[in-house]
């Protein structure tokens, strides 16, 4: 975990950039999520991106691409109408990582929607990042540890977000 850095929207967007002209014109929108997305917040300095396509046809066409701009692709790892593709650095360290949903998909609406709540709810982003730094410190060797540490207050928040999320939408905001 690293304090948050200002420079990590500016690169977000540089990638998103090149990532939507890698994928061409399939893409519906590309997003900045995760820790690194909330300004203020503690995170390992990993950017979190999600592109957003029509079908995910468009991705898996564009895998090439993806290898092109240095990235690893990983089909859906564990969540069912996902690509993943990660991205790391000279080093080995990890610099970035993709997530690609088809438009509509209850994913997109759950990554945005927490990202935007945890921007909005200053109380909640710091109740987060007590959690994150809680499981950090009991498992800072094993990321699928710490990730599992952290699922249920996530969880918890995700149905609080979706539904001010929602109500938003519905112009109750």
């Amino acid at each position: 975990m690293v304090p948050y850095s200002a420079d990590w929207p500016v690169s977000a967007r540089r990638e998103m950039e090149v990532l939507a002209e890698a994928v061409g014109a399939g893409v519906c929108e590309v997003h900045h999520i995760g820790s690194t997305a909330v300004p203020g917040l503690v995170a390992k300095p990993i950017l979190d991106l999600m592109v957003v396509v029509a079908e995910l046809s468009v991705i898996d066409g564009a895998a090439a691409c993806f290898g092109r701009l240095g990235y690893c692709g990983w089909g859906e790892l564990g969540i069912e109408g996902r690509r993943y593709f990660t991205k790391d650095d000279e080093s080995g360290a990890r610099v970035a990582q993709v997530h690609c949903f088809r438009e509509g998909s209850a994913d997109v609406e759950r990554h945005v929607a927490f990202r935007d709540y945890l921007r909005a709810h200053e109380a909640v982003a710091a109740e987060y990042q007590g959690e994150k730094l809680r499981c950090a410190g009991l498992h800072a060797s094993d990321s699928h540890a710490y990730g599992d540490c952290k699922a249920d207050w996530i969880r918890r928040v995700e149905v609080e977000a979706l539904l001010w999320y929602r109500e938003a939408a519905a112009g109750g905001r």
